[in-house]
C-alpha cells in the first residue's frame, strides 16, 4: 500500500468517511523521501522503542516500525484510529495510543509500553501550532528518552536550533540549548503535503544531553526570567524583564552593571551565561 499516492489516500480517507480538520493542522505527506529519511535518522535497531506524536495516516510509522523494536504511536483525532487499522495491519510492533500527548503521562507511558527496550526515540511529523508546546513538555518532563526528531515549520525549526545570543534566538531557543544539543537535518518542501500548507519544513534533531551543561542556582527562576527578557522583543532586555517579572529597573541596571552588560541590549543578544548569571543574582 502506497501511503504516499495521492489517489491512494484519498480512496482510504474516502472509505472511512474521513475530511481532514484544520483546527488540528493535519497536513499528510506524499514525498515518499522524507520519512524514511526520519526513521533512518534515528539510528534504530530491535532493541530500540519509538514514540510517535501524531501518526497520521501511518506514513511515517510504516518507516518507524521497519526500523525499530516497538513503536507506540499517539493519535488525537478517534476518526484516524479505524484508518490506521487498515494502513498499519501488517505490523506487530506497533501499538496505537487514542490521547492527547500534552495531557498523557508520558513517564508512565515510557516505562509500561518500553519495558524491554535499551533505548527510547521520540519522532514526529508534528502539527505546526503545537510544535513548541509539545517540544518543551518532552524536554521539561525530563522523560528516559535519548532524542527527538521532528520535522516542524521551517521558521520554528531555525529558531529551536538557534545559537543563544544569535537573531534567531528566542525563549524557546534558550530553553531548547539547556537540555539538548540540536541540528536541521533536512529541508522539506509544501509541496510535500497534502493538503499543501503556505510554508516549507525542515526536519531536526534534539539530541539529549547525558550530562546537564548548565549549572543555574534556580531553575524554575532561571526559565521564568528567559521568558520575560523574550516577552518584550522590541524593548531592551533590561526593560522586558523590569515590564514582565515585576523587577524595579534599579535591581536589574545594578546586576547589569555588575555583569559589565550594556543596559540597551537586546535579548537575542543574551548569551547563555548572560542569562544564566542575571537569573542567580535574581
Amino acid at each position: 500500500m502506497d501511503l504516499c499516492s495521492i489517489d491512494t489516500i484519498k480512496k482510504i480517507l474516502s472509505r472511512h468517511g474521513f475530511t481532514f480538520s484544520k483546527a488540528l493542522g493535519q497536513n499528510f505527506l506524499i514525498d515518499p523521501d522524507v520519512c524514511p529519511a526520519m526513521a533512518q535518522s534515528l539510528n534504530a535497531d530491535e532493541k530500540t522503542g519509538v514514540l510517535e506524536v501524531g501518526p497520521g495516516i501511518g506514513v511515517l510509522t510504516k518507516e518507524l516500525c521497519k526500523v525499530a523494536g516497538k513503536v507506540v504511536s499517539v493519535e488525537l483525532d478517534k476518526r484516524l484510529l479505524p484508518v490506521l487499522d487498515e494502513t498499519l495491519a501488517e505490523f506487530d510492533n506497533l501499538e496505537i495510543v487514542n490521547g492527547d500527548v500534552m495531557k498523557l503521562d508520558l513517564k508512565l507511558l515510557i516505562e509500561e509500553k518500553f519495558q524491554d527496550c535499551t533505548s527510547v526515540k521520540v519522532c514526529a511529523n508534528l502539527p505546526y501550532y503545537i510544535t513548541s508546546p509539545v517540544i518543551m513538555t518532552l524536554l521539561e518532563s525530563k522523560l528516559p528518552i535519548d532524542e527527538i526528531v521532528v520535522m516542524v515549520q521551517r521558521e520554528a525549526g531555525e529558531r529551536l536550533c538557534a545559537e543563544v545570543g544569535s537573531r534567531d534566538a528566542g525563549a524557546v531557543t534558550v530553553a531548547v540549548n539547556y537540555y539538548a544539543e540540536s541540528e536541521i537535518l533536512f529541508d522539506v518542501g509544501r509541496e510535500s503535503f497534502m493538503p499543501s500548507p503556505k510554508v516549507d519544513s525542515v526536519v531536526i534533531k534534539l539530541k539529549l544531553r547525558k550530562e546537564q551543561k548548565y549549572i543555574v542556582n534556580d531553575e524554575k527562576r532561571f526559565f521564568t526570567t528567559v521568558k520575560c527578557a523574550f516577552a518584550q522583543r522590541r524593548k531592551t532586555a533590561l526593560n522586558s524583564i523590569s515590564n514582565t517579572m515585576g523587577i524595579s529597573k534599579k535591581t536589574l541596571s545594578d546586576i547589569f552593571d555588575e555583569l559589565s552588560l550594556d543596559k540597551n541590549i537586546r535579548s537575542e543578544k543574551l548569551t547563555m551565561e548572560d542569562l544564566i548569571s542575571i537569573s542567580d543574582r535574581l
